[in-house]
Parts: C-alpha cells; structure tokens; sequence
C-alpha cells in the first residue's frame, strides 16, 4: 500500500513537473516593435506607451534604459517596479503587452502571397503556407526550405509539402519561430 501512494506521489510530482515546463514554453517574450503599456499608479507622467526598439530595448522616465528582448512581461514589470521603488516606494507598477508586433516570419518565393507575417499564435509551416495562398503553379513544393538563426548562425530545415500533404514525414511539419523565413522554390 505504501508504494502504491509512492507511485501515486511520483506520478503527480511529474505531472506538474511536466505543466510548469509546457507552460513556461507557452509564455510570451518579448520582442522589437512590440508595444508596452505601462504605468504607475497615481501619477499620469508615469503612464505612456513604449515600443520595443530594434536593440531590444526601451526606454522610461527615471529609470532608463531597460533590455527587454526575451523576456516576459512580469519579468519586465518586476524589474520596472524594482527600479521605481527607488523614486516611488510603494506605488504599484502596471505592465501590459500593448500591441504584439515582433514574432514575424517570412514567406518568399512561388507562393501567392509573398511577404512578412506577424504570428499572432503558435504556427506551422502548413499553416504558413496556407496563409500565403498556397503555391504557384510552378513551384517546387519537395524542395522547401525553413531558414532559422540558431546563436547566430545560419541553419536551414528541409520540408517536403508533397510528403507531408500525404501524412508522411509529419516531423517536418515544425512549429515556426520569431524570425523564420520559408524558402518556396
């Protein structure tokens, strides 16, 4: 019986293990030219819009300059409220994601609508595709390319649309990142 309710233990320990990391992926970073609302109570000087700059960062009265790329907003609202403590103690710091406008992919090549579009939820290349009108007649859909920076560098990812299409090499079908561009020969 002990080891039964041992189990049981290990089982709920993994299961919300396993909830806090699914959940932390689904957590929103930041990026540039998003645009964050933030305030502080009671004192409307304090209260303004700000967008991301290209450097990932932004800037606010009395506190500076602050980096903000990749983080999350409550991570950005703790260190906000963290720095104004200093010339408003006490006074609760409001921190909210304005206007998403930094997870940005690419679709170049013989789709039907080429161009950058803003991935307002997690996205596939399937579902990429879709969005840029499918293929032109002549393009070369075994043959697609997912561009991805990795620290840096340069990586490319294969993608068979015809194989998968047919539920074959489902793996290729990824979830895109900020940044990805889809080559469509």
């Amino acid at each position: 019986m002990r080891a039964y309710a041992l189990a049981i233990a290990g089982l709920i320990c993994l299961c919300c293990a396993t909830a806090a990391q699914a959940q932390s992926k689904l957590t929103y970073t930041l990026g540039p030219e998003d645009v964050l609302s933030i305030s502080v109570w009671k004192d409307e000087a304090l209260t303004r819009e700000v967008v991301v700059r290209p450097d990932g960062k932004i800037s606010f009265p009395l506190i500076g300059e602050i980096n903000v790329n990749g983080r999350s907003v409550n991570d950005v609202q703790a260190e906000i409220q963290k720095r104004m403590d200093e010339f408003a103690p006490g006074a609760p710091v409001s921190v909210m994601a304005f206007k998403i406008l930094s997870p940005k992919i690419y679709i170049v090549g013989k789709v039907g609508r080429p161009g950058m579009y803003v991935m307002f939820e997690r996205m596939t290349v399937m579902q990429a595709l879709a969005l840029a009108g499918g293929f032109t007649p002549f393009s070369s859909t075994g043959d697609i390319l997912i561009l991805r920076d990795v620290n840096g560098k340069q990586q490319y990812l294969n993608f068979d649309y015809d194989a998968v299409a047919k539920g074959k090499r489902l793996e290729q079908n990824i979830l895109l990142e900020r940044g990805d561009t889809i080559v469509v020969p």
